[in-house]
């Protein structure tokens, strides 16, 4: 292994069976026990896909609510009017607009982790899409987050909605809680977004579909786990 990785994290991943694949149980443990940032860090599962992502049906892209939330509190907006921007307004959204949320992002605002719209406000939100696309906040039905029914939608992302999506390698990575929730917790989520992918499984995939999953806090070595206990 290379200095390029301090101390902490040598030491840390001194204690990771390169070769092992652990259970889930034993996983999360080993996790727990080899995160060493001092802040309440991130737990994301990745998933490697035998996909081919320059196919377009072999692309995964979508949304699950987790039974214990990403530990993460969401700013919301809404693209709505009328009756629509009442309800979301009920439901909890943070910010709810149209053209002058529209605006309000084309001059630079960003500070938002869930963008939902109702189908009218899309060409709308199109102007914006240069902005939202690459940070990955663009509205999209495959995610539900392109719908008349803003109260579910608005109620999802704050009850601990996560997206999905392949990315060019083929690869899922997704939050699925922090170092301090319970380990019982952390395996219902992951046992959650393992169930949503195996589900999506392009029809088009022969033979393997997920070669290795593998979890990870933020700084932290990957503990890769057995997908037989998922």
């Amino acid at each position: 292994m290379t200095q390029k990785h301090g101390k902490k994290y040598l030491e840390a991943a001194a204690k990771v069976e390169a070769e092992k694949a652990y259970a889930l149980a034993d996983g999360i443990s080993l996790l727990k026990e080899v995160s060493y940032a001092k802040f309440d860090a991130s737990v994301e599962v990745t998933f490697k896909l035998n996909v081919d992502t320059r196919q377009a049906d072999q692309q995964l892209r979508g949304a699950v609510v987790l039974p214990n939330g990403s530990g993460k509190d969401k700013t919301v907006v809404v693209f709505a009017q009328g009756d629509k921007a009442k309800e979301a307004e009920a439901a909890g959204a943070d910010v709810v607009g149209a053209a002058d949320l529209v605006q309000r992002i084309q001059d630079g605002w960003l500070d938002f982790d869930v963008a939902v719209a109702t189908p009218d406000m899309m060409a709308q939100v199109g102007r914006v899409g240069r902005a939202l696309g690459p940070k990955g906040l663009m509205p999209n039905p495959k995610t539900g987050t392109v719908t008349m029914d803003v109260t579910k939608a608005v109620s999802d992302a704050k009850g601990g909605q996560v997206t999905y999506r392949t990315d060019r390698d083929g690869n899922v990575a997704v939050t699925v809680g922090r170092v301090s929730f319970d380990e019982g917790k952390l395996a219902e989520n992951i046992k959650a977004i393992a169930e949503t992918v195996l589900k999506a499984r392009p029809a088009a995939v022969k033979g393997t579909y997920i070669s290795n999953v593998a979890l990870s806090s933020t700084m932290s070595p990957a503990v890769t786990l057995d997908l037989a206990t998922l």
